[in-house]
């Protein structure tokens, strides 16, 4: 049994209804350690990786960890060719609702290049002119009946890779129909997010601590972690002082206000294959533990779990994580838990 242990009557919130990039990519393993100058040429090779795109993998994990008392809906849209085709198979087989995603003709699917590191850090370049790029406020329109449907007992999700246009509408819908809102920006969107007044409508906002840093002014390379996030805390306080604010920064581990406090959690050391799609995975264990009706520092315990178990797979997705394998991962990492997490790994 893979879904955690959760009376699904007992269920804070009963569906996800999110936008976001679908899509795929290839891995290239760069050769060297050094950062990738802007004029460098590298050598290195692809890898039999797979990669999947930001709202596929969010939408994984709370597929598969909140089990079928849970709706999973997302709304985006993939080219007609087969990675298309894959890529919906692969979420159809989750249990997820798949009638707001839409076969666009005359754009391909979403295709990210993902470079990494001998160390196994890396980052990647996404295509801008794909069918996630179509994504638009017409189409989350349409999902407005399954807002209306779960109003107040459903979440908004907000992902990158489709147009802020789209994300502000449903963030504006979930608004209107009492949804948890949930949301994430590149680190090039976090000013446009903010100054727009995006962020007035976000309950829950998942971010790394490049994000941080363009959000707090991009302070200078002296500044230390902590001063980047507690500047950046700060900042998200002025625009929304109710928001739940996650930042994950890999070795370093990570933050989480919960509307009163900043905590940190140290990462859960595992044996990293890559570290793509961790901070996808940790937004997608806050809201998974926040629906399960975890508080927000517990919340964050389940996070740092499930993005430390997401890094030990080659692949964006890790497909083994379920409620065995986290609580197996739990004990080997010795990770401090509260009960009520432990309580959703038992048996």
């Amino acid at each position: 049994m893979r879904a955690l242990r959760i009376d699904p009557d007992k269920l804070r919130y009963k569906a996800m209804i999110g936008t976001g990039g679908i899509g795929s990519g290839s891995f290239f393993a760069l050769t060297g350690h050094h950062t990738l100058g802007r004029e460098e040429s590298r050598g290195g090779r692809f890898l039999d990786r797979r990669d999947y795109c930001k709202l596929h993998i969010i939408s994984h994990y709370m597929a598969t960890l909140l089990g079928d008392g849970f709706e999973t809906i997302p709304i985006g849209r993939v080219g007609t060719d087969d990675i298309g085709a894959k890529i919906l198979t692969e979420m159809g087989a989750t249990g997820m609702d798949l009638s707001y995603v839409r076969s666009s003709p005359n754009h391909p699917t979403l295709f990210s290049f993902c470079f990494v590191y001998p160390d196994g850090s890396g980052g990647n370049l996404t295509t801008e002119d794909s069918a996630s790029s179509y994504v638009d406020p017409g189409l989350v329109y349409e999902a407005e009946p399954e807002c209306a449907r779960f109003a107040s007992q459903g979440i908004a999700l907000a992902a990158p890779e489709v147009p802020l246009k789209a994300r502000k509408a449903l963030l504006e819908m979930g608004t209107r129909h009492g949804l948890l809102r949930a949301a994430s920006f590149t680190s090039e969107e976090m000013r446009n997010a903010l100054d727009s007044g995006m962020l007035n409508k976000v309950d829950i906002l998942g971010i790394n601590l490049d994000e941080s840093a363009a959000m707090a002014g991009a302070p200078g390379e002296s500044e230390s972690p902590d001063d980047i996030v507690e500047a950046a805390v700060e900042q998200l306080r002025k625009a929304n002082a109710d928001m739940i604010v996650t930042i994950t920064a890999g070795e370093r581990g990570s933050w989480c206000w919960d509307g009163s406090s900043l905590g940190h959690r140290p990462k859960c050391s595992a044996e990293v294959a890559s570290t793509a799609g961790a901070g996808d995975a940790h937004l997608a264990g806050m809201i998974v533990g926040l629906a399960a009706g975890l508080r927000a520092r517990e919340a964050h315990e389940l996070a740092g779990l499930v993005a430390g178990l997401s890094v030990t797979s080659p692949d964006t997705i890790n497909k083994d994580i379920g409620r065995e394998s986290l609580r197996a991962f739990a004990g080997e990492c010795g990770a401090p838990l509260s009960e009520s997490v432990r309580s959703l790994m038992e048996g």
